[in-house]
């Protein structure tokens, strides 16, 4: 980070999907709109997928939820935003956060415009950025050479895919780009490996654009092992993917409840106690804070 910045007025991306992304985001939501989430947009599952396979679209979900996450005062319309329809009709499981989303995108000029209007209703100051505006789906090698598409595919996996890609190929948000391009820190997961962190860095623009930044990258490890084939890959490995996607750009460090030794020297190890007291699995919110504004503090 810059020495001449102040930790309270330190501009920091985090990039990811819902549950973690949300969760990270929220633990530094007291950094208003210094803070900018780059969402992931390829699920293809739950009400999300059905609504982009009648509708098209990008994947509004993982956007919502971080939405949810920072509502710091709860309402009717927060209420209204995590609404999900039961019953045995067209509407049973879906969330009405995402028609709303999906609804204020076909009247709006572009997706983001759907989620500024939502967070300036709800109150949300930290900035929420699409991966893209443009529809697009996750993609996976497979050892064998056969090639399957949609995250809900990639996540019931057996194997570990070869490598990821998005089809087809899509912009960046530019707005993602340009807070990149601004970041003094740039924070990657906690969440699901393959289906929330990678997709953003799928994006050849966003990739490029980490690969230059002058702001350290930092990527927080999961608390627990992930199910699906992601939990078959070791840190070491997820950091390699990462830092493949980045055109060789490494990653300064890790965020971490262990030390790993198996990791290079060259990686700066954060190691804290960071598990919430009620899950194990989820990181606690102040716990992640102070960790970041210690990173914030020592660059």
């Amino acid at each position: 980070m810059n020495s001449h910045v102040s930790p309270t007025s330190a501009r920091i991306v985090a990039i990811g999907g819902g549950h973690g992304l949300g969760r990270i985001l929220s633990s530094l939501s007291c950094f208003g709109s210094n803070v900018t989430g780059i969402v992931a947009t390829t699920d293809n599952g739950g009400s999300t997928g059905r609504i982009r396979a009648s509708m098209g679209g990008i994947a509004w979900g993982d956007t919502r939820n971080c939405i949810n996450q920072l509502i710091t005062e709860p309402s009717i319309g927060s209420m209204l935003f995590e609404y999900r329809f039961r019953g045995n009709g067209d509407l049973n499981g879906h969330n009405l956060g995402n028609l709303i989303l999906t609804a204020l995108d076909n009247l709006c000029i572009r997706p983001l415009e759907a989620i500024n209007l939502i967070r300036e209703i709800l109150h949300v100051e930290t900035q929420i950025l699409p991966m893209s505006e443009h529809p697009t789906d996750l993609a996976a090698w497979l050892p064998d050479g056969n090639i399957i598409s949609g995250e809900t595919s990639i996540d019931e996996l057996q194997q570990i895919p070869k490598r990821l890609f998005i089809e087809p190929s899509v912009p960046a948000t530019k707005e993602a780009l340009m807070a990149i391009k601004e970041a003094d820190l740039v924070l990657l997961g906690p969440g699901s490996f393959l289906t929330s962190i990678m997709p953003p860095l799928l994006l050849s623009d966003l990739a490029h654009e980490l690969k230059i930044c002058r702001a350290p990258v930092y990527f927080i490890a999961n608390l627990d092992k992930e199910k699906g084939p992601a939990g078959g890959m070791s840190l070491e490995t997820m950091l390699y993917w990462c830092e493949r996607a980045m055109g060789g750009r490494k990653i300064d460090g890790v965020l971490s409840d262990k030390h790993r030794p198996e990791l290079n020297e060259t990686y700066d190890q954060v190691v804290g106690e960071f598990a919430s007291r009620n899950h194990e699995w989820r990181h606690d919110r102040q716990k992640l804070k102070n960790a970041v504004e210690g990173l914030l503090i020592r660059r």
